[in-house]
């Protein structure tokens, strides 16, 4: 057997029932390959949040009614479960909100407001996701503290030592992603934690791509703030959540004010819930935390370490795949250093161009910048084009990548 054939066989069949996700298996000759930009959802997921709306439905915490709380106990349960499958064992330092860039935000807003001024230091990565760079952006320009980007070292991985360089004794924020969005770069954590512990700085996570990926581990990673969405783990959209270590969400100001985050409102003051009702204000999603709660308990029922592993094979085929198309550059680091992406350009093809055409044979990539543009003046591109995998893929979408980028060349007239 050639290689590129084993590569081949390790990546043959996904490694769950396709029949569990509707959509994917109602459309035979369907290839997603978008699941950084949000994964599809399996009917364990669907079936949880219907039930819950069929059978629970109701505001909770509020109510002495009997339906009120199931709805509440639907809630905390669901916050129960979300908690062990990331591995943080106070399950009332996680705080739900609509996902990363919300969850970014409250961070930004509440904690910076209050503890970065006028010469202070934030320090973000050149790789970041723009809802890990603008905030902490803004927060800069607000208080007139200094926003200092880390640089990137050749292959597209953080350079460590100028990481260092910038960790300055009046940095008060690191804030860097576990995988970049756009590469598939996976950052060394350990490292980069033991670099911003040298300042006494917050140590801020985007873990957006890294939870559906791998074990998350967040107590064990030494973080002080992890964020991530549901959406991008099987789970529904408009559910993710903000981990944060219990001194600090303690002395932190509220994010917003209202139903449920009060424990007593005065004429002239107020004061506020204890964790996790202080920063979740306003009627919850409970339909979602129960969506999400069903989409760990169905990739628990994977395994991570196999979630991984299927990743892989599927990168060093589509690695090896794509040198057999004439003018394309795969940009990042190797595929053992990437999680579930592969970004690259074609030579004289805008991205945008390339993926109209990929459509029309039924493969979804995604295409522009990735809300990455700093990265993308480091890399001197506009856009790139980018397939990503997940649990639900296969050596077939590889091979319909393929031969949809050949046809591509064909259309353009390259030779």
């Amino acid at each position: 057997m050639n290689p590129l054939a084993i590569l081949r066989k390790d990546c043959e069949r996904p490694i769950v029932n396709i029949d569990d996700f509707s959509l994917l298996d109602e459309r035979d000759h369907l290839h997603y390959l978008d699941s950084a930009a949000t994964t599809q959802k399996p009917r364990a997921v669907l079936q949880a949040m219907q039930s819950y709306y069929e059978q629970h439905n109701a505001n909770p915490h509020r109510g002495a009614y009997e339906l009120s709380a199931q709805s509440t106990e639907a809630y905390e349960r669901s916050r129960k479960r979300i908690a062990r499958f990331l591995g943080v064992a106070d399950v009332d330092t996680l705080i739900f909100t609509r996902g990363t860039t919300e969850s970014l935000n409250v961070l930004a807003t509440a904690w910076g407001r209050a503890n970065v001024k006028a010469g202070d230091r934030i320090v973000v990565t050149r790789m970041e996701h723009h809802a890990n760079f603008v905030p902490w952006q803004q927060l800069a320009l607000a208080v007139g503290a200094e926003f200092v980007i880390a640089e990137l070292a050749p292959g597209g991985v953080l350079d460590l030592d100028h990481l260092a360089q910038c960790c300055t004794p009046n940095t008060k924020v690191v804030a860097f992603g576990q995988v970049s969005n756009a590469l598939g770069t996976i950052n060394p954590v350990s490292e980069i934690v033991r670099i911003a512990r040298t300042t006494g700085a917050l140590v801020v996570c985007d873990g957006a791509q890294g939870v559906p990926h791998f074990d998350a581990a967040v107590d064990a990673l030494g973080v002080d703030a992890y964020v991530f969405s549901g959406h991008k783990m099987l789970g529904p959209m408009g559910i993710g959540g903000l981990v944060v270590r219990r001194e600090i969400l303690e002395a932190m100001p509220p994010y917003q004010f209202g139903g449920d985050m009060i424990a007593l409102v005065g004429d002239e003051r107020s004061t506020w819930n204890v964790l996790p009702h202080k920063f979740e204000a306003g009627t919850p999603n409970v339909a979602g935390a129960v969506g999400l709660a069903a989409a760990a308990q169905y990739l628990d029922g994977i395994g991570m370490s196999r979630v991984r592993a299927h990743e892989a094979a599927l990168l060093a085929y589509t690695t090896a795949r794509l040198t057999e198309v004439p003018g394309v550059t795969v940009l990042g680091p190797p595929p053992e250093r990437r999680s579930g992406v592969v970004s690259f350009v074609l030579d004289e093809v805008h991205p945008h161009d390339i993926a109209q055409v990929l459509d029309s044979a039924g493969v979804c990539v995604r295409s522009g910048h990735h809300c990455a543009q700093p990265l993308m003046r480091a890399l001197k591109v506009s856009a790139t084009t980018r397939a990503s995998f997940y649990v639900y893929n296969d050596a077939d979408d590889v091979d319909a990548l393929i031969v949809a980028l050949l046809t591509t060349r064909d259309r353009m007239g390259l030779a």
